[in-house]
């Protein structure tokens, strides 16, 4: 339905329309809910523009010349703070009056959609079209009391024509002056609650944000806003490595240069593109904030999402760089996917790139990775821990130091696997503060006599994660000082004068396990100490030393729960022979010394908590010695 009116810039009659109900369906959509922030109006114009300059570009290469044809194929932005307006201008198809009357008056139809489809059916598909032009336009009704579009058509013949509209349900389209230039040329007057959008340093983050990498140069009063390249869509070949970090330090807003740097694109299962940078230092260093995910989303180099967190999994958050697929799906928005199944694929696609590019790296520069394990080791620790679909993968990338390896030195469980024993069915760890903690304990000393490896799990992560990787190559991980663990029989000691018999080993244990009453659960001979003459081992598997600390600060009122533990006893140890020869003749001393190895077991185990009653008890053993 139109109706004529008469053009108050030149005289000329003007008709005037009523939008499809769809598009004003359509208009309170992105006018009151469909963008969560205004901003993003800016970013949609902008793509328009580009996608237009794209089909022109290809047009002059299909078709005969266009009207015009010396005009830079540019983009311009002309905020203006006085007029309180906002201008983006681009040099690129333009319409005709007709096109301007079906691409913004009906929403079944969109420039983009109709030329993507014509390049399809020729065989031919050009990656730098963005599409939906003639939808996202209206998020300028967002901003904009009032939208004039004037536009010519790159046909020769065809005259210039202004559309205008205030977004309340008609449109108006008349004859623009005759100086019109090709393309088309967008003025916003913006609304009294839109006006930052005139002011050009507001107009230049948003350009700088969402649409550093569009194709053309977009030019703001005069100076390009997009100087940095989409270096993720050219050729590795012809990029040095100057450009990948200058690239790195603009995107990541860093100022180190990147540790590591993974470029790839694939065609299968996905179109996608990707290039990802790994910093010099792990960002949640020295208890510093939680990062955010850092590798943006983008669409044909249009930013979707700086910071979309269900891209990757939470255990990559320290990855910086960009992921552009060509195949998102998006709905009426590019702020929006539809289908989020399809998000999962692409970040499982980079994520098993990622680690691949990471095995690589183990296996070629070993030192280097080494370097990058002890930064970032506490982030693949966490994946290979809860991340199920790439488990398998992550627990190879771990690594640790052992009983095998030089302090600072550390091995991968696959090496640990080559160098087991004839029999072994477990790889066997020990958790402590530190490496000297754990050697300067009781539990490496049988593992030592029997030839067996250790590793040494030092971080306070360690444990949550070896409980829940639990094998590797078919051989369970075992903590060495668990009752679980099965050692192989070890070699025997000659015997020596005074060393407790069987049954004297038997009636000890029996007279400690009546002394120390249920701060026990047993008290046996140990097959697994030759120096020490005692150890702890937990008597509730699941409550480690750390998971006791743990439980003990979520419940801080609660009262402790006594420790009980399993007792070994060390029958060629000095003290314990000495125990044994005074328990019948002292009594008192003997219960003592008895309280007093079980407390230094503990402490030994990590399970030690209230040491007022071992100082009182010290103090007796001082005097009567």
């Amino acid at each position: 339905m139109s109706t004529e009116t008469t053009s108050a810039s030149n005289q000329a009659p003007a008709q005037s329309f009523e939008f499809q109900a769809e598009i004003k369906q359509l208009l309170d959509i992105v006018i009151h809910s469909l963008y969560t922030e205004k901003e993003i109006f800016l970013r949609e114009l902008v793509s328009n523009a580009s996608d237009a300059t794209e089909k022109l570009r290809h047009l002059q290469l299909t078709e005969k010349a266009a009207h015009d044809p010396e005009r830079a194929l540019e983009i311009t932005v002309t905020p203006d703070e006085k007029a309180k307006t906002l201008v983006i201008e681009d040099a690129g198809l333009g319409m005709t009056g007709e096109e301007l009357v079906k691409f913004l008056g009906t929403i079944a139809h969109s420039g983009s959609k109709n030329f993507l489809k014509a390049l399809q059916e020729g065989g031919q598909k050009n990656s730098n079209l963005i599409g939906q032009f003639g939808v996202g336009f209206y998020a300028a009704f967002m901003v904009a009391k009032k939208v004039e579009v004037f536009s010519r058509s790159w046909q020769p013949e065809a005259p210039a024509h202004v559309w205008t509209s205030e977004g309340a349900g008609t449109y108006t389209l008349a004859p623009a002056p005759e100086h019109t230039a090709r393309g088309t040329k967008i003025v916003l007057h913006l609304k009294d609650d839109a006006e930052d959008f005139s002011k050009k340093w507001r107009v230049e983050e948003i350009l700088k944000k969402y649409s550093a990498f569009v194709s053309f140069p977009i030019k703001l009063e005069g100076e390009q806003v997009n100087k940095v390249q989409a270096l993720w869509l050219r050729s590795k070949s012809e990029i040095k490595d100057e450009e990948y970090t200058e690239f790195y330090k603009f995107q990541a807003h860093a100022y180190d240069d990147p540790r590591l740097r993974l470029h790839f694109s694939a065609d299968a299962p996905l179109q996608i593109a990707s290039l990802l940078f790994v910093p010099k230092e792990n960002p949640e260093k020295f208890g510093m904030q939680r990062a955010e995910p850092a590798v943006a989303l983008y669409c044909r180099k249009v930013l979707i999402d700086a910071r979309p967190k269900d891209l990757l999994p939470e255990w990559l958050r320290f990855l910086k760089g960009v992921v552009d697929s060509e195949d998102l799906p998006l709905n009426i928005s590019r702020e929006t996917m539809q289908d989020k199944a399809l998000l999962e694929k692409i970040g499982k696609t980079v994520t098993s790139r990622f680690l691949k590019f990471l095995a690589d790296e183990a296996k070629s520069r070993p030192e280097g990775y080494d370097e990058f394990f002890k930064e970032f080791g506490i982030f693949l620790k966490e994946g290979a821990a809860l991340d199920w679909t790439h488990k398998d993968a992550l627990t190879k990338l771990l690594r640790f130091e052992s009983t095998f390896t030089e302090a600072g030195k550390t091995t991968s469980l696959a090496d640990y696997v080559t160098r087991l024993k004839e029999g072994q069915t477990e790889i066997y760890y020990l958790v402590g503060p530190s490496r000297a903690a754990i050697e300067s304990g009781p539990y490496l000393e049988g593992m030592k006599a029997r030839g067996l490896e250790v590793l040494f799990c030092t971080e306070a992560v360690d444990e949550y994660v070896m409980n829940n990787v639990r094998e590797f190559d078919g051989k369970k991980l075992v903590a060495a000082d668990s009752p679980d663990a099965k050692l192989p029989e070890a070699p025997k000691p000659p015997a020596a004068e005074g060393d407790l018999t069987d049954e004297q080993v038997k009636d000890l244990a029996t007279w400690l396990k009546e002394t120390l009453g249920e701060r026990v659960t047993e008290v046996k001979a140990s097959d697994r100490l030759v120096d020490s003459p005692a150890l702890a081992i937990s008597a509730d598997r699941m409550m480690t030393p750390q998971m006791r600390r743990m439980m003990k600060a979520l419940k801080k009122d609660a009262p402790d729960e006594p420790v009980k533990v399993s007792l070994e006893l060390n029958p060629r140890h000095a003290v314990i022979k000495r125990l044994h020869s005074i328990r019948g003749s002292d009594t008192d001393r003997a219960t003592l010394v008895a309280e007093q190895i079980l407390d230094n077991a503990l402490i030994a185990a990590g399970l030690f908590e209230d040491p007022s009653k071992m100082v009182a008890r010290l103090y007796k053993l001082l005097e009567q010695a």
